[in-house]
């Protein structure tokens, strides 16, 4: 029996009854459990909701930079919206597909840990500064700004202009980016503050572009492309340049790339990745591979050149008068070509090879303007237009040099304007000289006045007599044709007379 009650009595003790287990969870439990736990709660809360107006008062800072920095460029550039349909006040605007864009994503790596540790007005003042810097190489690189997400920087090349060297513009684009954070790394670690470091992925492929916002204003881009350049920054490493093979391709002959290996991305494939080391030796100044130097501009002015070519042709194809039959498109495209081969043949480098191309691309447009000073007209477009396509003041004047020697009474004073000339009357050694001959006839009729058949054979007998070719090349290719041309006219005379 005593034993039966000493074990009730320890029951007793360890099941309390229901006023003395109250009494013990009002008290006890409340300070050593539950207060603890509400504070830590309330405390996460803060800092969630002080995390939270950190990121919304960054972003509703840095968009409105952003508005401001757009609106005024685009006040600049001259260019709104392409609007396709209003209705009311919906506007809806026209999307365009692009099939080359280079597209870059930045990142900081490790911003949320930033975030907790510096405080609002210091965080949004560095990204400020982030963010301007960057706005300023991008535009000083010829590269569209698209928006920032965050801490994310984006940027498009290729847009809303075409150009075949936005891919290669781009790479220097990030090395400056890059630099700028190094160089600034540097800074901080002197005064042993932390620093911040950044990813870069680029990619290189189709996009859909659009004006978006309230005014239509901020230029937007989607697709794949995007998508993938984003995997390549997130997939990187701080202080690197991810590129996928689509860049690597197009940027190879430039820059030395290394292999990193494959990324699978979903519904793509696996899709090779490389870091960018730096450019070229022979393309950077004291071969360094961090500045390119003179001749990484000219190569990259002979891909520019395509592009320039293009809108030339295009311009010429829809402004000159129908009945202007020699000085057409043809010319020009046989001008162009020839000034190339013989180029080549007298040994030209690759600037003055450029040079003679960009004048004999230019040297008949001005036919669009003016006929009879057609000379003087295309030395003004020439003016007017290789400034837009990276070409010198010192480039500029040659061209309009080598323009200028094509008159018919000018005598070239160097191998260039030599090669120019050639180049210009190189049909008069050709075995279609009789055909071209006749499509200048009629156009100078046209243009100048009534001449018979009899009056232009003497004409070009005449000319073809005193005729001579300038360059050794030239002379190798055309020579011997010229003087069959010369017995065949003087046998239509006869034949005429």
């Amino acid at each position: 029996m005593t034993s039966i009650f000493s074990f009730s009595a320890q029951l007793v003790w360890l099941f309390p009854n229901p006023v003395r287990m109250a009494g013990f969870f009002s008290g006890t439990f409340f300070v050593y459990v539950l207060l603890p736990i509400s504070v830590l709660v309330l405390l996460y809360l803060l800092r969630r909701w002080f995390l939270l107006r950190i990121e919304k008062e960054v972003q509703r800072r840095l968009d409105k930079a952003l508005r401001i920095k757009e609106k005024a460029l685009r006040m600049r550039l001259g260019y709104d919206a392409e609007v396709l349909v209003k209705k009311g006040e919906q506007t809806k605007v026209r999307s365009l597909k692009y099939k080359s864009v280079t597209v870059l994503f930045a990142d900081i790596q490790g911003f949320t840990r930033i975030v907790e540790q510096l405080n609002p007005e210091l965080l949004i003042d560095e990204l400020d500064h982030f963010f301007f810097r960057f706005d300023s190489i991008v535009e000083q690189h010829g590269i569209e700004k698209i928006k920032t997400i965050g801490d994310a920087y984006m940027a498009a090349g290729g847009i809303p202009d075409k150009s075949r060297v936005h891919s290669v513009r781009m790479i220097l684009v990030a090395m400056e980016i890059h630099a700028y954070m190094f160089a600034l790394r540097a800074q901080k670690i002197a005064q042993h503050q932390d620093f911040w470091e950044l990813r870069i992925g680029i990619h290189t492929g189709p996009v859909i572009a659009g004006r978006v916002g309230r005014n239509k204003t901020a230029l937007d881009i989607w697709g794949d492309t995007v998508n993938i350049a984003s995997r390549m920054e997130s997939s990187g490493v701080a202080g690197e340049i991810n590129i996928t093979g689509a860049t690597y391709q197009l940027v190879k002959s430039f820059f030395v790339c290394e292999y990193r290996g494959k990324m699978p991305i979903k519904y793509k494939g696996d899709i090779d990745m490389y870091f960018v080391r730096g450019i070229l030796p022979e393309l950077s100044v004291e071969g360094l591979g961090q500045e390119p130097n003179e001749l990484f501009r000219i190569r990259l002015q002979h891909i520019r050149f395509d592009d320039l070519e293009e809108a030339v042709l295009e311009r010429l194809e829809e402004e000159l008068p129908a009945d202007i039959c020699y000085h057409n498109v043809k010319h020009t495209i046989d001008v162009v070509t020839q000034v190339e081969i013989i180029g080549q043949g007298e040994g030209v480098g690759e600037e003055d090879l450029l040079l003679l191309k960009t004048a004999a691309l230019l040297h008949d447009a001005g036919f669009i303007v003016d006929y009879r000073n057609h000379e003087e007209s295309s030395m003004q477009l020439a003016r007017e237009v290789l400034a837009t396509y990276d070409y010198s003041d010192a480039q500029i004047e040659k061209v309009v040099a080598l323009i200028a020697v094509t008159r018919p009474d000018a005598e070239p004073g160097n191998l260039l304007e030599c090669i120019m000339k050639d180049a210009d009357l190189d049909y008069l050694g050709r075995s279609d000289f009789l055909n071209v001959s006749d499509t200048l006839y009629q156009e100078l009729k046209r243009y100048k006045g009534q001449m018979t058949p009899e009056e232009w054979l003497e004409k070009q007998y005449g000319f073809l007599s005193t005729h001579r070719y300038y360059t050794t090349t030239a002379r190798k290719m055309r020579q011997v044709n010229k003087e069959k041309q010369l017995a065949e006219l003087q046998r239509l005379m006869q034949n005429v007379t």
